[in-house]
């Protein structure tokens, strides 16, 4: 017997809804993914959000015309702010003002659009790849072939393409599909030019070049750091054969946008865009600060698990930002990468001097 169809008038299946975070993550009760402990919109105070909001908006403008002219007049009251949280509804706009990618966007019209339409890569399977692994959990990212993953997939084919030298790399993901659920392809993609090549601070494209240099160099940086500072648990370290490689290098990749809950990432983007790439390294010795006593006490195994799984009220911003701040590690930082300049250029001081 033929089945009776349906009329195109009668709807169709209603599908599912599935609960998800005000950041549009799906709510899930257990599991460890980073969203695990974001905060839901019940948790904020709306009169004093919309204070804060107010007074962004005075800072930056009407599309941030106003925005160069208020850092120069008050810098001290732009990093206080930015410290504080960008405000979620203008953090695409204020990450494209601190960023130096704006500048970028409006000194290169029609590149982004010849990059993805008119260019091929040698990356592009590896893209295709790895883009179901970028915020999986994420709605705009969840449908195969969907708006996200086409959207992340001309992001990072155009910057394959526009720095073949550093290509993709997976980490470059999480990146450009953080960016993503902030903005626009174009502005993404400047975003990332801007961080890759330096547009404000030092360049950060060695993490993803070949043998990835500048990770390897802030891994040794890292690892001294948690020696100087915390000598204790560098030496437990020792006896447990634990290097910051084991455990540190998606902190630098993705810059925690991988490894902590969204909202404490997002409060470390809005630092790392506007004070540079310190902050990773001031939020990992924070990290590791506030579960020293904890960590000294636990074996290979158990270290190595509680390293990549920190309890909740360690990755709370509230509370892992001011503690974050409170370490100081600029001079030292400048002091080793002056030490690593002259042990890279000592050799070739020497190769020249037998030549000669």
């Amino acid at each position: 017997m033929e089945r009776k169809r349906t009329k195109d008038s009668e709807p169709g299946p209603v599908p599912l809804l599935v609960p998800v975070d005000r950041f549009g993550f799906l709510k899930q009760e257990h599991g460890s993914s980073p969203q695990r402990f974001t905060k839901t919109k019940s948790s904020i105070n709306y009169e004093k959000e919309e204070k804060r909001v107010t007074k962004w908006r005075k800072m930056i403008g009407t599309g941030g015309s106003d925005w160069k002219h208020y850092v120069r007049r008050k810098p001290h009251v732009v990093k206080r702010r930015v410290r504080k949280g960008i405000p979620d509804c203008l953090r695409g706009l204020v990450w494209q003002l601190i960023s130096g990618s704006r500048d970028l966007l409006l000194m290169n019209p029609g590149v982004y659009v010849q990059l993805v339409i008119y260019e091929t890569s040698a990356s592009e399977l590896d893209i295709i790849r790895d883009i179901s692994r970028t915020f999986p959990s994420h709605v705009f990212f969840q449908k195969r072939h969907g708006p996200g993953q086409r959207s992340l997939y001309n992001v990072l084919k155009a910057y394959s393409v526009y720095d073949r030298d550093v290509g993709y790399v997976q980490g470059m993901g999480f990146i450009a599909g953080l960016l993503l659920l902030y903005m626009s392809e174009e502005d993404a993609f400047w975003l990332l030019v801007a961080l890759l090549k330096g547009a404000v601070h030092s360049p950060i494209e060695g993490l993803y070049q070949a043998g990835l240099p500048l990770v390897q160099q802030y891994l040794l940086q890292f690892d001294q750091l948690v020696r100087e500072l915390m000598p204790k648990l560098g030496e437990h370290f020792t006896q447990e054969m634990i290097n910051p490689s084991m455990y540190a290098s998606q902190w630098f990749i993705t810059v925690f946008s991988y490894s902590l809950p969204f909202h404490s990432a997002l409060r470390i983007w809005d630092v790392f865009l506007a004070e540079g790439v310190k902050i990773v390294f001031k939020v990992g010795l924070a990290l590791l600060k506030h579960c020293h006593d904890d960590l000294l006490k636990l074996p290979f195994e158990e270290l190595m698990h509680a390293l990549r799984n920190f309890p909740e009220d360690a990755m709370d911003p509230d509370t892992l930002l001011p503690l974050a701040y409170s370490i100081k590690v600029s001079k030292r930082l400048e002091e080793m990468k002056q030490d690593c300049d002259k042990a890279v250029a000592k050799p070739t001081q020497t190769a020249k001097s037998v030549r000669q």
